[in-house]
């Protein structure tokens, strides 16, 4: 099972802070070698964009004690 954990940025309208924080996931997954199936950032609108990653649920727990997101999704395969 996949899950996708979403960390938001809200109030800037520069995606860059989001794609600065993809960086900070990339290095802390390469890191810890846990394994991902997709990483990036998205905008949802001026003023709201996300970081992403999917990862399988036995790493969810790590990373979410260390980098802390805002939400997370089970996604269907």
């Amino acid at each position: 099972m996949n899950i996708k954990l979403i960390w938001d940025f809200k109030g800037s309208p520069d995606i860059q802070v989001a794609t600065h924080y993809t960086k900070h996931i990339a290095e802390f997954l390469a890191d810890k070698d846990i394994q991902f199936s997709e990483i990036g950032e998205m905008s949802l609108n001026e003023f709201h964009h996300t970081a992403y990653v999917v990862v399988k649920k036995d790493d969810v727990d790590l990373v979410k004690n260390f980098l802390k997101p805002n939400r997370a999704f089970v996604l269907k395969t």
